[in-house]
């Protein structure tokens, strides 16, 4: 995929995201190898739990998401943790380890209302990355790849809910289909200037700006579409069909 990636012209700086599944001493290998940086989820262990331990607690530093992201183990959405960094090595005996920054992002671990905590108690999250980014920026950039989760709920809300054949070039169209359809949807969703939409799912999308209930009627053989009387996205739709028909 790197070479690839560098045949198509990617001359910047690549860095490959993972999770655990990717999280390999040969993973981080063959990113060196062909010039990229890494950024992997490892999957914990008793040296990564050691690791984190040691780091002191004037080593934290208050970091805020620009939109809120998952929890992994609650669910809950979070725009506010600390994180901290160390050394460590994969595989430290082997004949090539691989020694880079393991980045780890702590949050308050909540407990129920009638629960006395003497202390704080943390949960950690780490990811093993070789990149030149300060703490804040290298666990910022790590976390984005949520948006990408997003998109792949909300085509699996969609076209993607299944697909339509057992033919693997039927299903091939299908998914360029639902490619196009959905940068158009979002493309309309930019253009009405309501940044309420500018976020919103596809079915969002579909049912205020697509499926709109309207009546056709020809008048002196002249196409008129009656739109409803008190429509409440009725300002966005309009702005729409203005900036799609002068431009």
């Amino acid at each position: 995929t790197l070479t690839t990636a560098r045949r198509c012209g990617a001359s910047g700086e690549i860095t490959v995201r993972g999770d655990c599944a990717y999280g390999t001493a040969a993973v981080m290998r063959t990113c060196q190898r062909l010039g990229a940086t890494f950024s992997l989820v490892l999957r914990t262990n008793t040296a990564i739990t050691r690791a984190i331990t040691a780091i002191g607690d004037d080593a934290w530093t208050p970091v805020h998401y620009p939109g809120a992201v998952t929890d992994p183990d609650t669910g809950e959405l979070i725009s506010d943790a600390e994180v901290a960094e160390t050394t460590y090595t994969v595989q430290p005996n082997s004949t090539h380890p691989v020694t880079a920054r393991l980045i780890v992002r702590r949050v308050t671990a909540h407990h129920p209302a009638d629960t006395d905590t003497l202390m704080p108690a943390w949960r950690y999250h780490s990811f093993f990355t070789n990149t030149t980014d300060d703490t804040v920026t290298a666990d910022i950039t790590h976390r984005r790849h949520a948006i990408i989760e997003t998109v792949f709920a909300d085509l699996i809300d969609g076209p993607l809910a299944h697909l339509p054949s057992g033919v693997f070039g039927a299903n091939a169209a299908w998914l360029a289909l639902t490619a196009i359809s959905h940068n158009l949807m979002r493309t309309l969703a930019a253009l009405t200037n309501v940044p309420r939409l500018r976020t919103a799912r596809g079915a969002t999308l579909r049912r205020t700006l697509i499926a709109i209930p309207a009546r056709l009627a020809r008048p002196a053989r002249t196409p008129v579409l009656h739109l409803p009387r008190h429509w409440p996205t009725q300002h966005a739709f309009t702005v729409l069909w203005a900036a799609v028909n002068t431009t």
